[in-house]
């Protein structure tokens, strides 16, 4: 039986599409590392892809990378210019499908994530914080036996080289993490022009994501000797300085992936909307 099509207008504006194939392979690839045994504990783990863009690479690439972790993993693809979704429909298959709509989240279910890359780039800052409480309403609940859904929001440059994100849960955000290739960097704070719209905007003196890119900094200049042995090991070594002073929850793992993630709490803006 054919689904009905909803009558709802869909929340949110169109996006620039900007895609390319894996571009999010950075963001998926920590996805699947943290959350990945929530995924198949979830009663329901269900994954939406909120706008995927013109094409529909990042939801195929999607599916295939959760589906490592947690093999009964769907995707749902949604974009809020039918014409994009129009054009995905070709690429549904088992446990992929498209659907027009925006912030509401069309799918009936409380899904497990919410991957939201690339757009809230175009919106104000003030906007923010409003369509982070609309997308965590929307998450699975945390239970006894599962810990809830979770947001993934953030941004990154056009080929995925460098990216930052904020995860959040049903009840708000959590970490903040920068993600490189790492011979792209001349120093970390080159991942400043990739801060999602919460915090790109507050990196100016005396705010802490400003501190923490100037720490960063300070901490990759000092770790120079072990250039040596090449940027991986630079990163390292500069990470496991700055934990001396910023609260980072991960570890080695995830460090050697050009990755470190730090609680929201020291990276939130002192004040404004967020």
């Amino acid at each position: 039986m054919a689904a009905r099509a909803s009558t709802t207008r869909p929340v949110g504006t169109v996006t620039r599409g900007t895609t390319n194939p894996n571009r999010l392979r950075r963001m998926d690839r920590w996805i699947a590392a943290t959350h990945g045994a929530a995924l198949r504990r979830a009663p329901s783990p269900v994954a939406v892809d909120l706008g995927y863009g013109a094409a529909p690479w990042t939801a195929v690439e999607l599916l295939a990378r959760l589906r490592t972790v947690a093999p009964r993993a769907r995707v749902v693809g949604v974009e809020i210019e039918p014409a994009r979704v129009a054009a995905a429909k070709p690429y549904e298959r088992e446990g992929l499908v498209f659907r027009h709509g925006g912030f509401e989240i069309p799918v009936p279910e409380r899904p497990a994530l919410i991957r939201a890359a690339n757009v809230l780039r175009q919106y104000e800052e003030g906007e923010v914080a409003g369509v982070w409480t609309r997308l965590c309403a929307r998450l699975a609940p945390v239970t006894e036996d599962f810990p809830g859904g979770l947001l993934v929001e953030g941004t990154c440059d056009e080929i995925g080289r460098r990216h930052v994100w904020v995860a959040l849960g049903p009840e708000g955000p959590r970490t903040v993490t920068f993600a490189a290739r790492l011979g792209s960097l001349d120093r970390p704070s080159d991942l400043a022009e990739r801060l999602p719209k919460a915090l790109i905007h507050r990196n100016v003196p005396g705010e802490p994501v400003h501190a923490f890119l100037r720490d960063f900094d300070r901490a990759w200049a000092a770790a120079a000797p072990y250039a040596s042995y090449g940027a991986r090991q630079r990163w390292i070594r500069a990470v496991r300085d700055l934990t001396a002073d910023w609260p980072v929850t991960d570890g080695p793992a995830r460090w050697r992936q050009g990755e470190v993630t730090v609680e929201w709490g020291a990276l939130a803006p002192l004040q404004g909307p967020i």
